[in-house]
């Protein structure tokens, strides 16, 4: 790799090297989602949240999605049936849906401060669970805002990644870099559009809100896969630590007077940005394991942490506790919830992803 320009010739970059820097962010970004969705909670005014911009982090999971797809698959593609390359993905994305639906479907039925809702009947809360298992949007429970999925509501930015490795499968990894760049052109405009009108981007949770998910992942995937196809690898010192800081800016960042430009330009061009420079930091060999636990347990955090939001809700508002009793009920659960993620990671989709694997990839090879 060249390390005195911004961008490295194609041939040199390495050879399927493991962008740890990268696995850290993610694992920063799905801690500052657990505790923004804890504050959000307190804070109904997102402009006195701390860290009211939290909801950006899944802009940011999209970006580093399709980096991360173009580099795994961009080679392997011609080579792989799409029924393996669905198969792949289904193994590698659907058993922490499913056990993050079970959890939050069994923590709505087993709520200590608020039982479930009468007008919920048997039907309706088993398609509820299963609309939520097979990952189909389905926005009925008012008092939960019409989430697409009531149950678990982050399982949302996971139907828009389905669509997005659909869409790769299908059409983006065969698009030539031009036609890519005008993809993500159009794209950026619709999420601009969306900014514009809506007045921010955190839309695409609810039912009301639902094509402004599509319009996020849109431009973001696209955007990631162009980091890779054109290889903007940017080499520097920041390590770690250093690039850590520029995510928590973006996610922590105050309210301004035209907030929807300034979290517009975070995702069009921030986001990007720092994905290039966590391709081209160096790290630390002791920093290594953080990262790398970092990167494994932000996908089981993300998927298993909201059923206890909805619990500390209705704690919340039903208790109205204060600040001292508050900030010692949000520490210990943001710490609870990343045990409970270590576990679902280690004695759960670890262990069902490789028996997966081993049972139906090499099934498919046959």
């Amino acid at each position: 790799m060249e390390t005195g320009t911004m961008v490295a010739r194609p041939d040199a970059l390495p050879t399927k090297k493991h962008y740890e820097i990268l696995d850290g962010l993610r694992g920063v970004a799905a801690v500052m989602v657990v505790i923004f969705h804890f504050m959000e909670v307190v804070f109904t005014d997102p402009a006195t949240n701390f860290v009211g911009h939290g909801f950006l982090a899944v802009d940011f999971f999209f970006c580093l999605s399709g980096f991360v797809m173009a580099y795994a698959y961009d080679d392997r593609m011609p080579q792989m049936s799409l029924g393996r390359f669905f198969l792949q993905r289904l193994i590698r994305l659907h058993p922490l849906v499913a056990l993050g639906a079970v959890m939050a479907f069994l923590l709505y039925l087993l709520d200590p401060i608020v039982p479930p809702f009468a007008a919920y009947g048997a039907g309706s809360l088993a398609l509820i669970l299963l609309t939520s298992l097979l990952l189909i949007p389905y926005p009925v429970m008012e008092e939960r805002y019409f989430n697409l999925f009531s149950l678990n509501a982050p399982s949302w930015s996971l139907f828009w990644e389905y669509i997005a490795n659909i869409v790769y499968a299908l059409v983006l990894w065969r698009l030539p870099r031009r036609a890519m760049i005008l993809l993500t052109i159009v794209a950026a405009c619709g999420i601009s559009y969306v900014a514009y009108t809506a007045g921010n981007v955190v839309g695409g949770w609810s039912g009301g809100t639902f094509w402004h998910g599509f319009a996020r992942v849109a431009y973001s995937f696209p955007a990631g896969i162009l980091i890779y196809r054109y290889r903007l690898i940017i080499p520097n010192r920041l390590g770690f630590p250093g690039l850590t800081l520029l995510l928590l800016a973006a996610l922590m960042m105050p309210y301004f007077p035209q907030n929807w430009l300034v979290e517009l330009g975070i995702v069009l061009v921030y986001f990007p940005l720092l994905i290039a420079l966590g391709a081209g930091a160096a790290l630390t060999p002791a920093l290594k394991p953080v990262c790398k636990f970092s990167g494994q347990l932000s996908y089981p955090l993300y998927m298993t942490h909201y059923g206890a939001i909805w619990i500390f809700a209705n704690y919340f508002n039903n208790y109205k506790p204060g600040k001292t009793e508050l900030s010692m009920v949000i520490v210990s659960g943001v710490l609870i919830l990343i045990a409970v993620a270590y576990m679902a990671m280690r004695w759960y989709d670890v262990p069902v992803r490789r028996y997966l694997s081993k049972k139906l990839l090499k099934k498919s090879n046959r």
